[in-house]
């Protein structure tokens, strides 16, 4: 008993039924015992299908436009009487070439057969099958990085054992071990303080400790190297080098995770992690080959091979920074800091278009100093106001007509920081207790526009007085700001999404996380 409902008949067996609904579902009527399953549809499909179409004989193959492309294989679909075959797309053209094919040609074709199925295993082996285009520039610049490292750790192993005298008959076994035991005792408890000293930093300035580390550890290995000329310090530089080892490995571990999600598009983190691992093993194992290669070139001479990694030292290390450097540009991370959402509020206010992460990546940088944004004529800076600054009155009394309701402030300061003597003017995101990822990007939106204003309209220098802006003129500006801030961040926020911004939280350091109560007895 059929169902009444019209939909139904959408899902009657197509041998039963000659017609139906919609002409896509329309069928020509045969016998179900030559039926051949059509992969062709076309809604305005009318053409007339005889018999003699429908059925295909047994010795005839007729081909399909389907083809499939697995490990390095092409393979296409055919229909051979009434059974359905995938075949590689070679094997079946080798079939259709005359046999006057010569022998030669018939082995070259095998060759770069065997070459394309080579590389084709070795990609898959290598590489993880869904990640974003600028991966395989990162994977050629990590494995410049991984295999001079690699070599210069060699080098710097053999001078360390070379000063602790293994291998000489004067050395004292139990000596060299209690060295080498308390050099990693001191170098993994700094590892633990640095790890805890600058948790946040590894989320928000990711790619300049990344960076900074990795120069701190091609300076330890030029310590080590140095342990030979000074054996009698030997203790005393393993120490720091092993510091300054430990210091570089606890931000790799730590940003590591970071760098494999920016290129996991399909959410393939596992798979883009394992990946890395197998590229980092290879690669090392190249580096270890290198240095012993090198060696065994200068065992003969002694004098050389002894000042062989002083001459190396500096050549690798300018490999290896090099292609720290280029890899971590070509690493566009999706997460928000206070960095990038300037860049991206920047652009918004300017052209009313979100910046790719691409985009926002190669205009960031790697800022190794970080001066990018102390270097702006109204810098922004999120956290707590700082007692020794300079704020104006009018801005103090601005701030005693806070309400309940309101997420943040905004405030005005003059700081002098560093070496500089003037103060200079800068803008301050005072975050509430509760405040979510919107209330930052709505707050550090409308700071956006008052820095815009400042340099347009109203404050031109950025050495004139604050004493010109009077309490009208800083209530009618942050109130136009605030409102074209709301009118924006529903259409920025859905930009933000549709461009690959993880908009769910905003990371902020350990300076830019502290938030105000409001206390609601002052009221």
């Amino acid at each position: 008993m059929h169902s009444a409902n019209p939909s139904s008949r959408l899902f009657v067996y197509p041998c039963k039924s000659t017609s139906t609904q919609y002409p896509i579902f329309n069928f020509p009527k045969f016998s179900s015992r030559k039926f051949v399953k059509s992969l062709r549809t076309s809604i305005d499909y009318e053409q007339e299908v005889s018999k003699e179409e429908l059925v295909v004989p047994s010795n005839v193959t007729r081909r399909l436009p389907i083809i499939i492309k697995k490990s390095g294989k092409v393979s296409r679909y055919f229909i051979k009487g009434d059974s359905l075959e995938l075949l590689c797309v070679d094997e079946e053209e080798d079939d259709d070439d005359d046999d006057s094919t010569s022998f030669c040609l018939g082995l070259d074709d095998g060759f770069w057969k065997l070459i394309r199925l080579s590389s084709s295993a070795a990609k898959d082996f290598f590489l993880p099958k869904q990640v974003s285009d600028n991966y395989i520039s990162y994977v050629k610049w990590k494995f410049l990085h991984r295999v001079f490292s690699s070599a210069l750790q060699v080098l710097a192993t053999q001078a360390m054992f070379r000063a602790i005298g293994i291998g000489q008959s004067r050395s004292l076994a139990s000596s060299a071990a209690f060295n080498w035991i308390l050099k990693d005792g001191l170098g993994r408890l700094s590892r633990c303080i640095y790890t805890a000293s600058l948790a946040s930093a590894f989320d928000t300035n990711l790619k300049r400790v990344r960076f900074s580390t990795s120069v701190l550890f091609s300076l330890s290995i030029g310590v080590e190297l140095m342990t030979p000329v000074f054996p009698q310090y030997f203790l005393l530089l393993a120490s720091i080098a092993n510091i300054a080892k430990q210091i570089s490995l606890s931000c790799y571990l730590a940003t590591g995770s970071a760098v494999h999600r920016s290129f996991a598009v399909a959410d393939n983190l596992g798979e883009v992690s394992a990946k890395s691992q197998i590229q980092t093993v290879c690669f090392d194992n190249l580096g270890l080959l290198l240095a012993v290669l090198l060696n065994m070139l200068f065992q003969n001479n002694q004098r050389l091979q002894a000042s062989l990694p002083f001459v190396l030292y500096p050549i690798f290390s300018t490999f290896d920074l090099l292609g720290i450097y280029q890899g971590l540009k070509h690493i566009n991370l999706q997460t928000l800091t206070k960095d990038r959402l300037e860049i991206i509020l920047e652009r918004w206010i300017e052209f009313r278009q979100v910046p790719s992460p691409a985009e926002v990546s190669e205009e960031e940088g790697i800022d190794l100093l970080g001066s990018r944004g102390s270097k702006r004529v109204w810098p922004i800076r999120i956290g707590c106001l700082d007692p020794k600054a300079q704020i104006p009155t009018l801005l103090m009394m601005a701030m005693q007509s806070l309400c309940n309701d309101d997420s943040f402030f905004i405030t005005i300061e003059l700081s002098s920081k560093g070496f500089r003597r003037t103060p200079k003017p800068g803008i301050v995101i005072c975050l509430r207790e509760g405040a979510n990822s919107v209330d930052i990007i709505t707050s550090l939106l409308q700071t956006c526009y008052i820095r815009k204003a400042f340099g347009t309209n109203r404050i031109k220098r950025r050495d004139v007085s604050l004493s010109d802006l009077t309490l009208q003129d800083w209530s009618l500006l942050t109130g136009e700001s605030k409102r074209a801030a709301r009118d924006d961040i529903i259409t920025l926020n859905r930009q933000l999404q549709e461009h690959g911004w993880i908009v769910k939280n905003v990371l902020l350091c350990a300076e830019e996380q502290v938030r105000y109560t409001f206390d609601k007895t002052q009221l």
